[in-house]
């Protein structure tokens, strides 16, 4: 009896949270639409990094000096192809 009450009650909760995506993708398509939906400005500037990376610091350096994390100076070494 218990695990068919924890299936059932599963069930309705997982229903629920499709809904909520549901309701959130057409919420944020809505106000993509708007211009208003843009997500976080970004803390630095991608050729900032590529200028301390081109100067010889390597990863952990350049991330230390300029307050961000190490994956954030690989995305932008990444995305400018060094």
């Amino acid at each position: 009896m218990n695990v068919l009450l924890l299936s059932m009650l599963g069930a309705v909760y997982q229903f629920e949270r499709e809904i909520m995506r549901e309701r959130q993708r057409e919420g944020i398509a809505a106000a993509k639409t708007k211009g208003k939906f843009t997500g976080r400005k970004k803390t630095i500037n991608d050729d900032e990094i590529i200028r301390l990376v081109n100067k010889g610091k390597c990863i952990r350096e350049a991330a230390d000096v300029l307050g961000i994390s190490m994956s954030s100076v690989q995305r932008a070494k990444r995305s400018f192809a060094m």
